[in-house]
Parts: C-alpha cells; sequence; structure tokens
C-alpha cells in the first residue's frame, strides 16, 4: 500500500475542467433549496448562486438537472420553493442533500422543519427566503433557476457554512 500526498482518484492536472477549477475558487456560503410537504418534499444543496437586488429581487441558483428538486421547480405545477443558508453545524446535512452522505429514513428526517407555503424551513435557519420560481432554463450542465423573493428573514450568521474548492470551510 502506498501514501499518496493527493487524491488518487484525482483527474490529472491537465485534464481538468478550467471553468469549475474558476467556480471551485469564487466560493461561498452553502444553501439549501427546499420544495413540497410531506411525502413529496424535496430539497438540494446549493452554492452555485447569486442574489439579485431590485423590486422585485431575485436569486439565481444553479441546479443539478436530474436532482428531484430541479423536476419540480422546472414542472411549473408549485413553483415556490425556500432557500435557507446553512451553519456549520448544519454540514451534514449538507452532505445528505447533495447525496454524499447516507440519510437512514430520508435526509428530512435529520433535522426539524417548518413547513411553509413554500416548502419545509430548518426550524434551526436563521437567514431564509420563500420565493416563486419566474424562469428557468439550461445553463451548461445545469439548470438556471430564477426565483422571486417573496419573504426573506436575514438572521446572525456567526458560524456559516462556507464551500470553496470541493470543501467545506468555516
Amino acid at each position: 500500500m502506498t501514501i499518496h500526498s493527493d487524491h488518487p482518484f484525482a483527474t490529472p492536472e491537465g485534464e481538468r475542467d478550467q471553468a469549475r477549477r474558476l467556480r471551485g475558487r469564487l466560493g461561498g456560503q452553502v444553501s439549501l433549496w427546499t420544495a413540497g410537504a410531506g411525502a413529496e418534499r424535496v430539497g438540494l444543496t446549493v452554492s452555485s448562486l447569486m442574489v439579485a437586488p431590485g423590486e422585485p429581487a431575485y436569486v439565481l441558483g444553479l441546479l443539478d438537472p436530474d436532482s428531484d428538486l430541479a423536476q419540480r421547480l422546472t414542472r411549473g405545477d408549485d413553483p415556490r420553493c425556500v432557500v435557507q443558508l446553512l451553519h456549520w453545524w448544519h454540514r451534514d446535512l449538507a452532505e445528505m442533500f447533495a447525496g454524499l452522505m447516507p440519510a437512514p429514513g430520508g435526509a428530512f428526517g435529520h433535522a426539524e422543519w417548518v413547513q411553509t407555503g413554500a416548502g419545509p424551513r430548518l426550524a434551526d435557519a436563521t437567514t431564509w427566503a420563500e420565493c416563486v420560481v419566474s424562469d428557468t432554463r439550461d445553463v451548461g450542465w445545469s439548470v438556471e433557476v430564477t426565483c422571486r423573493l417573496d419573504e426573506v428573514e436575514v438572521g446572525e450568521d456567526d458560524d456559516p457554512l462556507l464551500h470553496r474548492r470541493g470543501r467545506y470551510h468555516h
């Protein structure tokens, strides 16, 4: 057995996707997007997002087009969702909703939720927004979802969950 200083399955330096590497260097706070109610709840960890201030204001997110959340939000029958910013203590939950960590019983069973008209909201989320999808389009390998911000709560962000270059930071 050999101990490597780098990841043994990493794509070789010269073959790495440069756009993905650029995105990874931008970093930012990790969000969790959720929608639905009861057995129809879906969610996805999203770190590629931005807020466009204005009257009204919007949030734009890049979602995995194969995710249950993207499927729900692009159907158009109930175009509402909740966008919540995660804290460091939510990192396991972020991994579960990203599909990178096992979630026995489902990811929603690993936190406490408040059901809103736009979908489930983490009970301990301090910053969140209830949104209505206004537009979706395919962009690169993602689906861009543009949402009008209907209700916004901005709270403390003492220990935000940050994502940069494929790793969580705080």
